[in-house]
């Protein structure tokens, strides 16, 4: 559904434009991939928060890939990925000029995203708790499924099977566990934004990643 008003949608090719596999948004500006220095966030911010749809699409283009990179990785369905960056598109762009920018503004749309990422699981099974004491899938199931990927010794696909194996391993994390890993192991954002984006310390953060980092290596073990 398209929004109208100065900031009542997002600008054409952000929230309309989610790539299957969290390429970029839309095309590039003139400012970007043409040799020229990129325009910094805090001035994209600026202008995007004065109606500028262009700057707003530049910093969706920039920092959507990453936003749909996360939510993939805690809906594991690439539609609900795809309706919740829009949604988090259309809430940031009616949102932009309330930025006071505390965060990276990355560090912002991921934690618009986590939100909204948490509607669509309570919608679409039982809430799950934020605080993290339980998986989201059955374990027997996820189980099951990373010891089927053992079906190829000569490991022709290794590469392509580990990384199912991971997918399966993530899904058995509650979800700040795997909030957490995601953040630092894809994003490689700092302790203190991925503290930022699921509302904790930098020193829980910590161990939030080694009990997640502890609970894949373990669910790999099996794989192999």
């Amino acid at each position: 559904m398209r929004h109208a008003g100065r900031h009542g949608g997002p600008p054409e090719g952000t929230a309309h434009s989610v790539p299957a596999a969290g390429g970029d948004l839309g095309g590039r500006s003139s400012q970007e991939g043409t040799g020229t220095s990129p325009v910094p966030d805090e001035v994209l911010v600026r202008q995007a928060a004065l109606g500028e749809k262009a700057a707003f699409a530049q910093l969706a283009r920039r920092h959507g890939p990453a936003l749909y990179r996360y939510v993939l990785r805690l809906l594991n369905n690439p539609a609900d990925a795809e309706d919740c960056v829009q949604e988090v598109m259309v809430s940031a762009w009616r949102g932009i000029g309330s930025f006071r920018g505390g965060s990276s503004i990355r560090t912002w749309l991921l934690v618009l995203g986590r939100n909204e990422a948490s509607k669509v699981l309570q919608r679409s099974r039982p809430p799950f708790p934020m605080s993290g004491s339980r998986p989201t899938v059955d374990f027997d199931d996820a189980v099951a499924q990373v010891r089927d990927l053992r079906a190829d010794p000569a490991g022709d696909n290794i590469e392509s099977e580990l990384a199912i194996a991971l997918d399966a391993a993530l899904l058995l994390l509650p979800e700040r566990q795997r909030s957490v890993w995601i953040l630092r192991e894809v994003e490689e954002l700092s302790y203190a934004d991925i503290a930022s984006v699921v509302g904790s310390s930098p020193t829980a953060v910590r161990g939030l990643l080694q009990r997640a980092r502890t609970a894949i290596a373990t669910s790999l073990e099996e794989w192999r």
